[in-house]
This record gives structure tokens, C-alpha cells and sequence, in this order.
């Protein structure tokens, strides 16, 4: 069967930098709804049109492709006080602790005086050219119940707790979401 839109893509992929640098890699194969419903990265799910599985290839990504160009106004300066101790670089809070009118962005810690603390709300890959080696290891027909909730079933996602199908997923920062 050809990837086309409504059908379910099951993949592995090998996520370097342009350079080659190993960012990550399936551990469990990925599985999403192919057409237009945000389970991967557009410009992923366009090479992957058409073809079948057993498909292997490596597709290049640039920042506005993948997470975004790194935008310098996403970084900001709050006083050390608003955070518990310990607090180290890398750590990564949901907004400010302290501020709870405050937005729920992802904040990454990325340097500490005794006074302050630098946040960033870039996503770690903001600004990184992206290189994608796939391979296509399943495609198969989405069932109704599939295409109504926009995502693959079986790929983790439990809807015993799903309270209206809604279903406004966010997949936060994980390039395994691919999008």
C-alpha cells in the first residue's frame, strides 16, 4: 500500500545535526496518521508521499522546517528567587514557578549568577538544520475511529482517559513527535 492521505505510517528514524552529530533514534517504531493531522513534520510527511514500505531515506530539514529558527526574544532573565534549590543549567520548568498568571511555556535553564536565572522558551533544537534517516516499515488503511480522533491508535496515546475526543494534542518537545 502507498502512504496517502488517511492511511497509518508506522517508521524508525536516526535524527542527527547538518554535521552528523547523533541527536537521537527510535527506540520503539513511530507510528502516525499520514495526511496533514501534525503526527510529523510537514515537510517529512510530503517526502513520504506516495512511497511504500521498505522506503528508506535521509531527508535534510532546515530550522523553519523542523523546530524553528532560534528567536533571541525568547530568552529572559527572572530573579533566582521565583526557583527552588537546587536548581541547575538544563533544568526545565512549565513558566515561572512563581508566577502562576504567568504562560505555561517549556523554560530551559541556561545560566545561573547568584541573583538570577537565564531562561530560554526556544525549543532545544530551534535553529538546527536536521538530518532524518527513515525507514517505512509498515502503511495501512486508518480506521474511521482513527481518522475522527487525527491521530494513528496503538501508538501510545490511551483514550480511557479521553473526556471528549477532542483531542488538542500537544506533544511538547519531543523530536520523536516529529512536529
Amino acid at each position: 500500500m502507498k502512504i496517502a492521505k488517511n492511511t497509518v505510517v508506522t517508521l524508525t528514524y536516526r535524527l542527527t545535526d547538518a554535521q552528523g552529530e547523533f541527536i537521537e533514534q527510535t527506540d520503539e517504531p513511530m507510528v502516525y496518521l499520514h495526511g496533514g493531522y501534525d503526527g510529523i513534520f510537514p515537510r517529512i510527511e510530503e517526502a513520504l508521499e506516495g512511497k511504500e514500505e521498505g522506503f528508506k531515506s535521509s531527508l535534510h530539514l532546515e530550522p523553519e522546517d523542523a523546530f524553528g529558527t532560534y528567536d533571541a526574544e525568547q530568552v529572559r532573565v527572572e530573579p533566582r528567587s521565583k526557583f527552588p534549590e537546587p536548581i541547575e543549567i538544563g533544568m526545565r520548568f512549565e513558566g515561572v514557578p512563581e508566577d502562576p498568571e504567568e504562560d505555561t511555556e517549556i523554560l530551559t535553564v541556561t545560566d545561573l549568577t547568584d541573583d538570577s536565572v537565564v531562561l530560554d522558551a526556544n525549543h532545544p533544537l530551534a535553529g538546527v538544520a536536521l538530518r532524518f534517516a527513515v525507514e517505512v516499515l509498515d502503511v495501512r488503511a486508518a480506521s474511521d475511529e482513527e481518522i475522527a480522533h487525527e491521530h494513528a491508535h496503538g501508538s501510545g496515546h490511551d483514550h480511557e482517559h479521553d473526556d471528549d475526543h477532542d483531542h488538542d494534542h500537544d506533544h511538547g518537545d519531543d523530536p520523536a513527535s516529529l512536529h
